[in-house]
C-alpha cells in the first residue's frame, strides 16, 4: 500500500469506519508542552501566508514521516508515529473534554460506564491544565479519602504526572483492588500540597437507588441517580413506579456527586419528570443549529419534587437539574453544580482505539448556558465541614504542641463527632488531647492522648459513619423538609 493511501486509509477509518454513542461525560486532554523552533530573526510579517490544497497537506504529512522513520538516530514505530499525529491534531483542539484514547484507554473508559469497574471511584479530567478530580463517586474509595472536585493531582506515588494526559494519569491511578495509590493533592491556590493514600476497591456502580423517609404523616421517596449509565432510564422508571405505588407524597431526584454519563439518560429520565411536553434540553450543533428536545410527560405529578445538587454533579446530571428547575419549576437543594455544557461524541476505530470529540454544546430550557457556571440552586444549603475533610495518613503519632495538617483534619473530624474542639487550625493543643483521650476511651483504644495510626483509622471510620447517617446531611434533610412543606 503506498503512504498517500495509508494515510487516506486511516483518515477515513477516523469519519466513516466507526462506531460512534452519544454521551456527556468529563473528559480528557493531552498534557505537556513541545518545544519551541529555533528563533530566527524574521518577523511575522515577512512570512508569507502559504495555503496547501487537500494533496499538499497530505503529502507534507507523508514527507515529515517518512523523513522520521528514514533519519531519525533511533528505530521508530510506525504505529507510535501515527498515534502521535492523532494525539496532536486533538492536542490542537486545545479542549479539555477531546482526547485520542489508545485501546487500553478506550476499555477502561468503556468499563468505566458499565456497572462495575476497579479503582478509586472518581470521574478525573483536566481543569485549568492539571489533572484533576472532577466527581468522587459516592461510598467509593474516593469519596472516602475526602476528594473534592477541582483537586489537582500533582503526583502519583510519589512522580510527577506534569505533562500528563489524563489517559496517562488515569493508567497509574487505576489498579487492581486491595491495592495502595498515594495522590499529591492541591487543593486551592493557597494551601500546600498534601499526600492522601487510598486503597483500590472494586467499584460496583448502581446507577438508581431508592429510598423513603416518613415525616409528619407524609411519605417521602428519593431516587438518587449516582451514574447515567446506559440503562439508567429503565432503573429510575422501575424504582419511581415502586415509590408511587408505596404511596409516596413527594419525590427528591438526588443527583449529588453524580459527575454524569450518556446524554440519552437524562432525557429518558426526564421525560418521565418534566411536565406539560416542556424542553428537558437543547442542543447546539456546530453548524449553529439548535434541536430542542421535549418531554413526553403530558400532566404534571401529583406530587412536588425536589432536586438535590452539590459542587460534584456535572454534565448530564447538571441537564436533569436544569430541566427540573427551569422547565418543571421545582426547587434545586444544596450548592451550585460544576459546571460543564458540552456534549462529546465517541468514535471507536477498528483497532479498538477511540476518538472523544465535543461535538455539541447544550443549552438549557430556557436557552442558558451553564458552561464553566454551574446550575444554581433556589435553597442553597452547604454541609458541615467535616464532610470536606480529607482522609487521614499517620507515618507518626503526633501530640500536644506540634502543628501539622493532619492535625487539622484530625481536629474538624473530631468536632463533628460531638467531641469538645476549640481550634481546627492543626496546633495540638491541651483541648485536643483531651478529645482524643476521650474518643480512645470510648472506643476501647490506649489511652496515649497522641493522634497515633490506631486513633486516626478509627476517627476516619466513625467520621464516614456519622456522614453516611441522614440524619446528618443538612442538604437532605432541608431537601425532605421543603417536599413535605409542599405536599401538606
Amino acid at each position: 500500500m503506498k503512504l498517500k493511501q495509508l494515510f487516506f486509509t486511516l483518515s477515513v477509518m477516523v469519519i466513516i469506519a466507526v462506531a460512534a454513542i452519544f454521551f456527556i461525560n468529563d473528559g480528557i486532554q493531552l498534557g505537556g508542552a513541545n518545544e519551541s523552533p529555533p528563533a530566527t530573526n524574521a518577523d511575522d510579517s515577512d512570512v508569507p501566508d502559504v495555503i496547501l490544497d487537500d494533496d499538499e497537506l497530505i503529502e507534507k504529512f507523508e514527507t515529515a514521516l517518512t523523513t522520521i522513520e528514514n533519519n531519525y538516530v533511533s528505530e521508530v514505530e510506525r504505529t507510535k508515529l501515527i498515534e502521535g499525529a492523532i494525539n496532536g491534531m486533538v492536542e490542537t483542539l486545545e479542549d479539555p473534554f477531546s482526547d485520542y484514547m489508545d485501546v487500553q484507554s478506550a476499555a477502561n473508559f468503556q468499563e468505566s460506564l458499565s456497572s462495575h469497574f476497579e479503582g478509586i471511584g472518581a470521574e478525573v479530567g483536566m481543569v485549568d491544565g492539571y489533572v484533576s478530580i472532577i466527581s468522587p463517586m459516592r461510598e467509593s474509595p474516593a469519596e472516602r479519602a475526602g476528594l473534592l472536585p477541582n483537586d489537582a493531582i500533582l503526583e502519583i506515588d510519589g512522580e510527577s504526572i506534569e505533562g500528563y494526559s489524563v489517559n496517562e494519569a488515569v493508567q497509574l491511578i487505576r489498579g487492581e483492588g486491595g491495592t495502595e495509590v498515594t495522590l499529591t493533592i492541591q487543593r486551592g491556590e493557597q494551601n500546600e500540597p498534601f499526600d492522601v493514600t487510598i486503597e483500590r476497591d472494586r467499584i460496583q456502580v448502581d446507577a438508581v437507588r431508592a429510598d423513603t423517609f416518613e415525616v409528619d404523616g407524609q411519605l417521602i421517596g428519593r431516587l438518587e441517580i449516582t451514574s447515567f449509565s446506559e440503562d439508567v432510564g429503565i432503573q429510575f422508571e422501575e424504582l419511581l413506579q415502586e415509590l408511587e405505588d408505596a404511596g409516596i407524597d413527594g419525590l427528591i431526584v438526588d443527583v449529588r456527586r453524580n459527575p454524569g454519563g450518556y446524554l440519552d439518560g437524562a432525557q429518558n429520565i426526564g421525560n418521565l419528570l418534566i411536565p406539560d411536553n416542556k424542553p428537558i434540553v437543547q442542543i447546539e450543533h456546530s453548524n449553529g443549529s439548535i434541536e430542542s428536545y421535549e418531554s413526553s410527560l403530558d400532566e404534571r405529578k401529583p406530587y412536588p419534587i425536589v432536586g438535590l445538587i452539590n459542587e460534584s454533579s456535572a454534565s448530564a446530571s447538571e441537564i436533569l437539574a436544569a430541566a427540573l428547575k427551569e422547565s418543571g419549576d421545582y426547587d434545586l437543594v444544596g450548592k451550585t453544580t460544576f459546571g460543564k455544557g458540552t456534549v462529546q461524541k465517541s468514535i471507536r476505530m477498528t483497532d479498538g482505539s477511540a476518538l472523544k470529540i465535543t461535538t455539541d454544546r447544550w443549552l438549557t430550557a430556557g436557552g442558558n448556558t451553564i458552561d464553566h457556571e454551574g446550575v444554581e440552586p433556589t435553597v442553597e444549603v452547604d454541609q458541615p465541614e467535616y464532610f470536606y475533610a480529607v482522609a487521614l495518613s499517620i507515618e507518626e503519632p503526633y501530640e500536644r504542641d506540634q502543628v501539622s495538617d493532619q492535625i487539622a483534619r484530625a481536629q474538624s473530624m473530631l468536632e463533628g463527632l460531638g467531641y469538645s474542639i476549640d481550634r481546627t487550625d492543626g496546633y495540638f493543643d491541651e483541648q485536643t488531647e483531651s478529645a482524643i483521650r476521650e474518643f480512645q476511651e470510648e472506643h476501647d483504644l490506649d489511652e496515649t492522648g497522641q493522634l497515633d495510626e490506631e486513633t486516626a483509622q478509627k476517627i476516619q471510620e466513625e467520621i464516614q459513619a456519622h456522614i453516611r447517617d441522614v440524619e446528618n446531611d443538612a442538604q437532605l434533610n432541608r431537601a425532605i423538609e421543603l417536599a413535605v412543606e409542599q405536599a401538606s
